[in-house]
């Protein structure tokens, strides 16, 4: 079985933009992130974006400004140390080393850096020669499916479960931002049928609520969750698309309270706490005598009623039968005590022990 464990409950925030090119702008934003991550107990990865420029860009268009995604990739790049030395500051934040790489190159250098889990864009998940690339590392994969075909997904689950390769599947809606209503959620129920050996995730983008998109994914079965970050400063613009490290403890709050309420896995039956149980004792019903019934009375339906409260030691509404006999008489009103009848209760003293512990 493929090793899930790396991907539960896992928070992936990512350095939006290549924190604009400037590595001390990253190492603010690294530093900042842990920080919220540890004060709320959560598994955090931060999420670097690796191009090898030089070659991403076909040389011909190095000076086109007016292809916005070529002007940013060119505006944001960051030298191999610069990438190193943010790597670095993962780590001794604590927190899960995590990349994207957009070409074979990048996917090196996820290797030589220690990366723990490669992210694959939505975007590259028919390039099949950077997902071949990135196999061969066998580094646990998390994969996001915004705009992504059924028959493309598909595909590329089969491509990672041949090589037996950890993935997570990520729903993403490839908005920047996302309004509430394009969330499309229920399609968390729907790669969780369908991929049933894979944790599934949410990649979200909304920017008006930190708490609700979290609560009901968890509670859909998401385990690993994945936002842009940035921080707020007068030099840089703000996307609306990223969270700020206070909307980020937001999220968290709300993703431990739905971990809180939601309890144990789906898939077992939760356990009753004392707390629970010492409560329904309190609405369990009592036998009564309904008149004097003597010893030796075989018990019938006629013979008794039910009310509150159940009294310690009283025989209550779950363990009752017909046909039982009568150990010792009752007389009417009177509750008929585990005692009074002829069972394994009225001869172990251990067994009768406990029914006197519940009750009044």
């Amino acid at each position: 079985m493929i090793n899930r464990d790396i991907f539960e409950d896992l928070f992936v925030l990512e350095l939006a933009n290549n924190h604009w090119g400037d590595v001390n702008r990253g190492l603010r934003i690294i530093r900042e992130f842990g920080t919220v991550a540890r004060y709320n107990d959560v598994r955090a990865a931060i999420k670097l974006q690796f191009r090898d420029v030089d070659t991403f860009i076909h040389k011909d268009f190095f000076n086109r400004n007016d292809i916005r995604y070529i002007k940013k990739t060119l505006d944001t790049r960051l030298s191999r140390e610069d990438m190193a030395t943010l790597v670095e500051a993962i780590r001794r934040a604590n927190c899960v080393r995590v990349a994207t790489p957009f070409d074979e190159k990048s996917v090196e250098l996820c290797v030589e850096l220690g990366i723990e889990i490669i992210k694959v864009a939505s975007s590259d998940v028919t390039d099949w020669p950077l997902l071949e690339k990135i196999a061969r590392t066998r580094k646990p994969v998390i994969v996001s499916t915004g705009g992504t075909s059924l028959n493309d997904i598909d595909n590329m689950v089969l491509f990672f479960e041949h090589r037996n390769i950890p993935l997570a599947i990520n729903h993403c809606v490839s908005l920047y931002p996302s309004e509430d209503a394009d969330l499309q959620l229920n399609q968390i129920d729907f790669l969780k049928n369908r991929y049933p050996g894979h944790v599934i995730g949410l990649s979200t983008h909304e920017y008006h609520d930190w708490h609700s998109s979290v609560l009901i994914a968890y509670a859909k079965g998401a385990r690993t969750f994945e936002r842009h970050v940035d921080i707020k400063t007068d030099d840089k613009l703000f996307s609306p698309y990223c969270s700020t490290p206070e909307q980020v403890a937001e999220w968290f709050q709300a993703f431990n309270k739905a971990r809180e309420m939601c309890g144990a896995p789906g898939s077992e039956k939760a356990p009753s706490t004392q707390k629970e149980t010492d409560y329904l004792i309190t609405l369990v019903r009592g036998v009564y005598a309904k008149r004097d019934l003597p010893a030796g009375h075989i018990l019938t339906a006629d013979d008794y009623y039910l009310a509150i409260p159940l009294q310690k030691g009283q025989l209550s509404c779950r363990e009752l039968l017909n046909d039982q006999v009568l150990a010792a008489e009752c007389k009417q009103d009177a509750p008929l005590m585990v005692e009074m009848v002829e069972s394994l209760y009225n001869r172990d003293e251990t067994l009768r022990k406990r029914l006197y512990e519940r009750g009044l």
